[in-house]
């Protein structure tokens, strides 16, 4: 395993302005980093409090460097111009977090197409297209760890326990299959590449307001802070260290305590 330390590195992070793309943010500047909060919230919402302005100015408030920039993950446009602003800030390009999302928890007889659509844009499409943006960045620099943001729900296929079919866990095992696809092509370039899924529950503003008031044990409740931890394990990885693996975040942890790696 690589050091927790990361100073000197630069990282993106999408959807980044609440909950746990917040929590890897504000992790991965603790941990040193320069972080671009890439998001489309510049203004509150009652309903989902937290901009890339306010988490920019928490980490800048500690000491951090932090780079706000309005991003919506669905337009290649956009994303050129944030993947532009970050290396016209930073010079560089570590790291990038694909955490974006909306999620979509319906079955399939109650799920329109245009919701469909809408889930697979954002999660797949947004990851795809960050994803392509950078690479040329991290080949050039032949090193880089790029990070999908995934869910343990991938593997919920049984109805009968609360799992079934929705367009939300179907993007997100896309995206572990793109990744680990990904893995193989930039093993030499340098690059690692994995996805990342909270081991359980991590109850932010994003979960409340899409779960409907859902209530979940408090046994597969997971603290917001193991995926910040996660996320910097990981942040400085390359292809000689960790890559090509679906990860879970008290798992990884645990591995890195022991100082075991595969």
């Amino acid at each position: 395993m690589t050091s927790s330390r990361l100073d000197g590195k630069v990282a993106i992070v999408t959807g980044a302005s609440r909950g746990i793309g917040r929590n890897m943010a504000v992790a991965l500047a603790d941990a040193g980093s320069a972080v671009v909060i890439a998001a489309r919230s510049t203004e509150d919402n009652p309903k989902l409090p937290g901009t890339i302005h306010s988490v920019a100015e928490r980490i800048e408030r500690a000491g951090g460097r932090a780079l706000a920039v309005a991003c919506d993950v669905t337009s290649e446009e956009s994303v050129a111009a944030c993947v532009e602003r970050t290396i016209e800030r930073f010079g560089r390009i570590d790291c990038l977090i694909n955490n974006a999302g909306v999620m979509w928890l319906a079955k399939i007889a109650d799920t329109p197409l245009k919701r469909w659509e809408l889930v697979q844009r954002v999660n797949l499409g947004g990851t795809f297209l960050f994803t392509k943006a950078v690479l040329p960045t991290m080949r050039a620099q032949r090193s880089g760890s790029l990070i999908a943001i995934t869910t343990n729900g991938v593997l919920m296929t049984d109805a009968a326990k609360g799992g079934g079919s929705n367009a939300y866990w179907v993007s997100k095992a896309a995206i572990e299959r793109l990744y680990l696809g990904l893995a193989s092509e930039c093993r030499t370039d340098g690059i690692a590449v994995n996805c990342l899924a909270p081991s359980g529950v991590v109850l932010t503003e994003g979960w409340a307001f899409a779960s409907g008031g859902a209530k979940i044990p408090d046994e597969y409740v997971e603290a917001p802070e193991l995926m910040g931890r996660a996320a910097v394990m990981l942040a400085g990885q390359d292809a000689s260290g960790v890559t090509g693996r679906v990860l879970y975040s008290r798992e990884l942890l645990a591995e890195t305590e022991t100082g075991g790696s595969r």
